[in-house]
């Protein structure tokens, strides 16, 4: 049987909240040198950024002391840096604390901002502000909300931990309720359970229903509707939603929503991929908000129930919302 190797603590230290890049060289390899391994392995930097790295000493061993570029290369062996940042646009929307103690930390995130560091979204995600604003280095999410999806987000204090809250949402123990804004259609019977089998290719955009065995599951149910006000609309005008997904798939919500004709409003990918949007253009946010989050907790035993005090700008103030002119804290956030 064979021993899982420890994994070192990082040497460096995070930088506006965002880990160092750890990269462990492959036991089997024809690399004669770090260097060599780390240029091929990082073939979107380029030679130049990783030469540079290494010039400056910013390449560090386990002991923390700089990796020459001609160190020979060592099956197993661990280094860390820190990429240079993307340029990012601030998302202007405040991030705001609903629940706090030694275990966990509940946040209320705003569309627009990535739950955790991936891409070009790195210093501006809800895991990076956290770390910095409440001085929690070891802060970790315990899942994940999409970018464009408001609502609360659950975090974990101590790294020890983060295993025991995982595993609520992997084990289907998270209650979950979600709101959002889209068409009203007075034909589609409502509140009915959607069951399909989800799939999302590597490297594709969007997700897609495909024959099989289901394994989505999400609850719909009618919180209210409106009459059309205008064209853009539809003809049978707004309506709010109360979605309770059983299962977890990416996506899973905004594909249900469009296989039942009625997509998520300001989404970008369903029912149609639109163009890319430009940096810092923060209007018509997708009108999808995590409501309620329930739990038992692992630790303390407490019983949790943590909701969302954000607005969809859609059902608010439609008008505002497809102008792209809302501007409040909770507006559509």
């Amino acid at each position: 049987m064979r021993r899982k190797t420890r994994t070192p603590p990082s040497p460096l230290p995070q930088r506006h909240g965002v880990d160092p890049v750890r990269v462990r060289l492959p036991a089997t390899g024809s690399w004669a040198t770090v260097r060599e391994h780390l240029v091929e392995r990082l073939t979107g930097a380029g030679d130049g950024t990783v030469d540079g790295l290494f010039e400056a000493g910013l390449i560090v061993g386990a002991d923390g002391r700089p990796v020459p570029a001609d160190a020979p290369y060592v099956p197993g062996m661990f280094v860390w840096f820190h990429r240079e940042l993307p340029d990012e646009v601030p998302v202007p929307f405040p991030l705001e604390i609903v629940h706090r103690d030694e275990h966990i930390v509940v946040a209320d995130k705003p569309h627009f901002l990535a739950t955790t560091p991936r891409g070009g979204h790195v210093a501006e995600t809800a895991l990076a502000r956290l770390r910095r604003k409440l001085d929690l280095p070891a802060l970790t999410a315990a899942h994940r909300l999409d970018r464009l999806t408001a609502g609360l987000v659950l975090f974990t204090v101590r790294p020890g931990e983060r295993g025991a809250y995982q595993t609520l949402f992997r084990d289907r123990r998270v209650r979950k309720e979600y709101e959002a804004v889209a068409p009203h259609d007075p034909a589609l019977a409502v509140p009915r359970t959607v069951r399909s089998r989800i799939v999302k290719e590597r490297g594709m955009l969007t997700a897609r229903e495909v024959p099989g065995e289901p394994n989505a599951e999400s609850r719909v149910e009618l919180l209210g509707h409106r009459p059309a006000g205008s064209a853009a609309q539809g003809p049978g005008g707004l309506a709010r939603y109360r979605l309770v997904p059983a299962t977890g798939q990416t996506h899973q919500l905004r594909v249900h929503m469009t296989a039942l004709g009625v997509p998520i409003l300001g989404d970008p990918l369903y029912p149609e991929v639109t163009g890319p949007v430009p940096a810092g253009d923060f209007r018509r946010p997708l009108q999808l908000l995590a409501r309620t989050l329930e739990f038992t907790d692992p630790v303390t035993g407490e019983e949790h129930r943590f909701r969302s005090g954000r607005t969809l700008a859609a059902w608010t103030s439609y008008d505002r919302w497809a102008a792209g002119t809302y501007d409040g804290p909770r507006d559509g956030q």
